[in-house]
């Protein structure tokens, strides 16, 4: 990873997603985040399903099946992974986040301020080249696709009704299981 000098650590450092849902590698890079900084901004990208637009790198992001979760449930399911992990709330703030909208970014969170991407595809490169390019220095992790989750995976598998529990962290995964109807 890239970012700043060995024992330095930030005092505010983003991550970005859609987290359709909020599965464990989103909650891993939440708790890498918070390794490298005292706060995290969360920042839910897709909050608007108005505003969805397509991209050539992520052929898929803008379409109503990859997004059915609203801004609120996606909320409540980052904040109950994260509070049954044991990360204090006081660490950590969700916001949505309009990816698509650079000019907006700086009244949600300070231009200079870190951004944690890992890296899987084409997407997450655009993802680096956005916030580069706007002042928000990335901080970038590889991403190794042979241990990779995916919200895709889950939503088909849950579609399908197969099992995708195992890729979505206790608190988040018993709140999906209430909005389906199953006991936890």
């Amino acid at each position: 990873m890239s970012g700043p000098a060995p024992g330095a650590r930030l005092g505010l450092i983003a991550v970005t997603g859609r987290f359709q849902p909020f599965h464990r590698d989103h909650l891993d890079l939440v708790q890498q985040a918070l390794a490298i900084a005292d706060r995290a901004l969360i920042g839910v990208t897709n909050a608007d399903a108005a505003a969805l637009r397509r991209h050539p790198a992520s052929p898929h992001r803008h379409l109503p099946s990859a997004n059915p979760y609203s801004f609120e449930q996606r909320r409540q399911l980052i904040d109950a992974a994260l509070s049954t992990a044991g990360i204090a709330a006081a660490r950590y703030e969700i916001v949505p986040f309009p990816l698509d909208e650079p000019e907006r970014w700086p009244a949600i969170v300070r231009p200079g301020t870190p951004q944690l991407v890992r890296v899987f595809s084409d997407w997450e490169r655009e993802k680096i080249r956005r916030f580069a390019a706007a002042g928000y220095p990335p901080q970038v992790l590889t991403g190794d696709m042979g241990s990779r989750v995916s919200g895709a995976d889950i939503r088909v598998a849950m579609h399908g009704q197969q099992p995708w529990q195992h890729w979505v962290p206790p608190g988040a995964r018993e709140l999906m299981q209430s909005w389906q109807g199953e006991a936890p």
